[in-house]
């Protein structure tokens, strides 16, 4: 049998044929995450869907790529409102009629998907309106439309991110930020300063770039063309959270399947090596025993055989007289030790130690109750007797104290001289 290949999740596209919806999601995105690893697992754009993302689990990757302008209210709720006014929101929803159609269900769907990699830092790659998504659930805001808000105060640096006489064919210049991924993915291709042609579908992008992102590439006009997580980047370990707001997959020559440079794939490579990546240390976890999680009741039983086994311990170290002593608690552990069957090696040896331990305290126990009680009887008949008997008492026993340290004096030094 093949092995169970990491699953990455792309949310499908809305559109309208023959008077019908159809979902759909860019071929050459399937084709680039199949052929470097990994199994394109389309999440339909359909009602209700958003509640049931839980179905899809084992998530090892995200990739969100085209579709419609994110509904505004998502990032501009806490920031100032747009200062486009009404006529010209009208004029840019009559230009570019195929993508101001808002489609809050996807909105919905694709930027909890991408909440839910960066909390749990599943693999993430932003295409296009993808990118916008990742910058807006991570907090950032986007220019409603570029040519109103950005090109208006940088004539000079004019940029036209999209063309639709030349659809697939335009290209514009981007910069490459050196020491980024992006740069080392095309770093045999750059031409003068930092500079290759990318294609452009876009006429929104990225106003304000969210905390902790950096950005990877920018256009002549100064629109941040690619971003990425500088600390969430390692594909060997299952780190990828970028986004690029240009097409590599579609990068291709004209009437030719040949990309425009060897580094359009990179992009999709080191994603599906974090998913792999990714799903391997998932599996390691989960494959590891999981604590047994403990009641009240069972709780509560286990801090009095810890208890037991403490006093035991103390009582066996230091002796009598320096720990307070419950013969019950003793008891306590004593019946679990003998309960105890099933169990390893090293288990029944370390359980042995603790029986003998648990033994000599009861024989410790034993003497001290039987010298309790001979001290009991001692005390019940010396207080009877009177100061003159006490003190010849004493006296005697100070003799006899004398006595035998002479005695065992003698003794040690005769043995002594037997050895020398």
């Amino acid at each position: 049998m093949s092995p169970i290949l990491p699953r990455v999740l792309i949310v499908s596209r809305r559109t309208i044929r023959k008077n019908k919806f159809v979902d759909f999601v860019g071929e050459y995105h399937l084709d680039l995450i199949v052929a470097n690893g990994a199994v394109p697992v389309i999440v339909p754009r359909v009602s209700g869907i958003n509640m049931l993302l839980k179905s899809f689990e084992p998530i090892h990757g995200v990739l969100l790529c085209e579709g419609e302008d994110i509904d505004p209210s998502w990032y501009e709720q806490n920031h100032t409102t747009c200062a486009l006014s009404h006529e010209e929101i009208e004029e840019i929803k009559n230009l570019h009629s195929s993508d101001t159609t808002i489609d809050k269900e996807k909105d919905s769907i694709e930027l909890t998907l991408a909440k839910l990699c960066l909390k749990r830092n599943i693999p993430y790659l932003g295409i296009c309106r993808g990118s916008q998504v990742l910058n807006v659930a991570s907090g950032g805001t986007l220019y409603r439309d570029i040519t109103k808000e950005l090109s208006k105060n940088c004539e000079s640096k004019y940029v036209m991110h999209v063309n639709y006489d030349d659809y697939d064919d335009h290209r514009h210049v981007i910069k490459v930020v050196e020491n980024t991924p992006l740069f080392d993915w095309f770093k045999d291709s750059l031409l003068e300063n930092d500079k290759i042609l990318v294609n452009s579908y876009h006429h929104q992008g990225v106003k304000k770039l969210a905390h902790g992102f950096v950005p990877m590439a920018f256009a002549n006009d100064g629109l941040i063309e690619g971003f990425y997580d500088p600390y969430g980047y390692n594909p060997d370990e299952g780190k990828f959270v970028m986004g690029l707001q240009f097409h590599p997959e579609r990068m291709r020559k004209p009437n030719s399947e040949d990309f425009d440079y060897p580094g359009c794939t990179f992009a999709y490579k080191e994603f599906v090596k974090a998913v792999v990546a990714y799903q391997k240390r998932q599996n390691i976890l989960t494959s590891l025993p999981k604590p047994m999680k403990l009641n009240k009741e069972l709780k509560n039983k286990r801090k009095i055989i810890m208890r037991s086994f403490s006093v035991t311990k103390n009582l066996y170290a230091i002796g009598r007289g320096k720990c307070l002593l419950k013969e019950a608690e003793i008891e306590v552990g004593a019946k679990f030790l003998e309960s105890k069957t099933a169990i390893s090696v090293l288990q029944e040896n370390r359980l042995k130690q603790m029986e003998a331990t648990v033994r000599n305290a009861r024989s410790c126990v034993e003497r001290l109750k039987q010298n309790e009680e001979r001290e009991k009887k001692a005390n019940n008949v010396m207080e009877k007797m009177s100061i003159e008997q006490l003190s010849d008492l004493l006296s005697f026993y100070h003799t006899m104290g004398h006595i035998c340290s002479q005695i065992l004096e003698t003794k040690l030094h005769d043995v002594v001289n037997d050895n020398s």
